[in-house]
């Protein structure tokens, strides 16, 4: 803290106004310091932190006790008031308030990945002070959420005070030059809404109107007549009804524009110029309000909204996380809102569609173990890592899709869907009427899941026993030797493996394949991938009716390409970046483990019973069921709730719920709807 020399020292005056049991305490001395420190410091960068010490010093007790010392300190003594003024107006002219008014927390040239860059950079090297910039001295007095609730907690006429006491007198010539940055800012923040508003990417999807109609273009001339007029102090009330009915348009396009991106597709970078827009405007009619303020008190008051608002927004401003979030929501939510539509056909409602589960779970459990086989034979071929992680991973990825083309199920692929599907329920349904349906939604899922999850184990273990004693009668020996055999039920047990840990890390990477899926399906709805595909110069030769239906087969199978082409790489490329990093990373699927051990099984003759490896190894499999389907539901949930800004707390509440459900009837859960009533009748 910067000192000063006793003959400069205000410390006799500021102890002598307290009383004589107050005069030892710490705080005064603090207080008498960080004021000396602010009315005699030098330079720019010692009267700042001299400043940002006297902020902290007067909010550290929880109360406003300390701020009501200072303000009565300053509305006593004239001279301590009058040299704290001084400080303050020298702060004032030495540092410019343009950028704290029309930049602070509001991005405005660098797209969302340069933003993020930067604001990554800045996490990570230190940044320069910059005194001359008071959105600098912003940030560092209101860092944490704490900080700007102090702020918001500071009663009206207590803030007039503060401004009264601690900021020079109008007649101050300081106060020109922050009505030059208020009228500068004010029109900088226009022309940031007019280039965002103008730019190909929004345009092409707003109402359609020539540019000189626009009304993020008419917005800066509006604006001009307003600032010019307030300037010269006229009245601003016809101004101010014309700049908000531009205002309103500029909110109805970009309404319009968020629409056609639930139709057309996301784009991060046009939700990023949304919300530049939206807080520019939102700012600048905070400024609005204090332009029409009649008088001292209400000016006061709208200038304490306006510092709140700037300090909200320079901390989001430098947040990582905030910048991802308002950013990704939108895609996220788009993400969800297709897998749930996918979500319906993985629960079954009937008898008939519980039997469809185990049929197209039967189908996937036999090509599944085609897929173990060949997963097996690219393990023992000896490869090179990264070339027998890249051809796991094509292999995984080809049976997947074939899953797709045939109709097939794999259990572990539903939870992302069928958790997206339960958002969307506790989004459109009113509380009074979505406890029951949900509770009802999710004894269905369970059902249905343990149905195909079910088929998937038995049929590929069928598939893997009939295709060994097929291998045996035309080779003579088993598909695995036992030393082969022996390596699967090592790995598979939960106790002396990593299997808990790779099935959970599995239940992660299904659930980051439906998210690649529902962005590849994004991209090529906002590319327009389909209509290119229909309209592409090739349906000359091959007939436009076959490029629709290539049109059509795109934009109903792209989003399960996405998925089942990432899943399977990811799958396959895993285990070998565990091996060249050095880390302890695997995978354990449950179909294709159950595979796996089926084939071990019977490579092991008559042995395999008399050892503890079979139990440990089928415990292991329940272990992979349990973690793969509730890992992925459970981060898909939480993602989808995010994205549709469900409360925490509702989450928590539908889960005592079910709990209640699972322990008062548990058969809802295992068996489907008919055969619980049967059961119950």
């Amino acid at each position: 803290m910067h000192k000063v020399v006793p003959e400069q020292s205000l410390r006799l005056t500021i102890v002598g106004f307290f009383p004589a049991a107050q005069r030892g305490a710490n705080w005064l001395n603090d207080l008498a310091e960080c004021i000396d420190a602010l009315v005699f410091a030098e330079a720019i960068d010692t009267r700042i932190d001299a400043w940002v010490n006297l902020v902290e010093w007067a909010r550290k007790d929880k109360g406003d006790l300390r701020l009501r010392l200072l303000l009565d300190l300053l509305a006593g003594e004239s001279q301590v008031r009058q040299r704290c003024q001084d400080a303050v107006a020298t702060l004032l002219i030495e540092a410019r308030a343009t950028n704290l008014l029309s930049d602070s927390g509001i991005p405005t040239e660098r797209g969302f990945l340069g933003e993020f860059s930067d604001r990554l950079i800045r996490h990570v090297l230190p940044s320069p002070r910059d005194d001359h910039d008071l959105s600098r001295l912003l940030h560092r007095q209101y860092r944490t959420e704490s900080d700007i609730d102090s702020l918001r907690r500071i009663r009206p006429e207590v803030f007039c005070n503060i401004v009264a006491l601690l900021f020079p007198e109008k007649e101050n010539p300081i106060w020109h030059s922050v009505h030059v940055a208020f009228h500068d800012s004010f029109l900088l923040l226009a022309s940031y809404v007019q280039a965002q508003g103008l730019t190909e990417k929004l345009r092409a999807r707003s109402h359609s109107t020539r540019v000189a109609n626009s009304p993020f273009y008419c917005l800066i001339s509006h604006s001009r007549t307003l600032i010019d007029t307030w300037a010269t102090d006229q009245s601003i009330q016809a101004a101010a009804i014309a700049w908000r009915e531009c205002c309103a348009n500029c909110r109805n396009e970009a309404h319009e524009i968020f629409r056609r991106l639930e139709t057309d597709g996301v784009n991060v970078d046009i939700v990023y110029g949304l919300e530049v827009i939206d807080r520019c405007l939102e700012r600048m009619e905070w400024m609005i309000q204090i332009m029409e303020s009649p008088n001292d008190e209400s000016r006061c008051l709208a200038v304490h909204v306006l510092v709140t608002q700037l300090a909200v927004a320079s901390r989001q401003g430098h947040s990582l996380r905030y910048l991802v979030n308002w950013n990704l929501q939108l895609l996220q939510r788009r993400i969800f809102d297709r897998a749930g539509e996918g979500g319906e056909h993985y629960i079954a409602n009937d008898k008939k569609e519980y039997f469809h589960i185990w049929a197209a779970a039967a189908g996937g459990g036999l090509l599944t173990c085609l897929t173990a086989v060949i997963k097996m034979a690219i393990v023992g071929a000896g490869l090179a890592l990264f070339v027998e992680g890249l051809a796991s991973g094509i292999n995984f990825a080809l049976s997947f899709l074939l899953l797709q083309l045939f109709g097939f199920m794999l259990a572990t692929k539903q939870p992302a869907m069928t958790a997206a599907k339960l958002a969307a329920i506790l989004r459109d349904h009113s509380q009074e009427k979505r406890d029951a349906e949900i509770v009802e939604f999710v004894t269905r899922i369970c059902s249905s899941q343990i149905a195909a999850a079910a088929a998937n184990i038995i049929f590929v273990s069928i598939g893997a026993i009939v295709f060994d004693l097929t291998w045996r009668q035309l080779t003579g020996h088993h598909y695995l030797d036992a030393k082969e055999a022996a390596h699967v039920f090592a790995t598979l047990s939960p106790v002396d493996s990593g299997t808990i840990f790779y099935a959970a890390l599995t239940g992660v990477i299904l659930f980051i394949a439906s998210l690649v899926g529902g962005w590849f399906d994004n991209w090529a709805v906002y590319h327009r991938l389909p209509q290119a595909i229909a309209e592409h110069r090739w349906g000359n030769q091959l007939g436009r009716a076959r490029m629709l239906r290539l049109a059509g087969i795109v934009s109903r199978n792209i989003s399960g390409w996405g998925t089942n082409i990432s899943l399977g790489l990811m799958l396959g490329m895993t285990p070998a970046l565990g091996y060249f990093l050095g880390l302890p990373i695997d995978v354990r699927h449950v179909t294709l483990s159950s595979g796996l051990l089926s084939l071990s099984i019977t490579a092991l003759d008559s042995h395999w019973y008399s050892l503890s490896w079979l139990l440990w190894a089928m415990v292991g499999i329940v272990v992979m069921f349990v973690l793969n389907l509730g890992v992925s539901f459970l981060l898909s949930l939480y993602s989808a709730a995010r994205a549709y800004n469900i409360p925490r707390s509702e989450l928590v509440r539908i889960g005592k719920q079910l709990l209640k459900r699972m322990f008062t009837k548990p058969s809802a859960f295992l068996f489907p709807p008919f055969l619980v009533k049967k059961y119950k009748g």
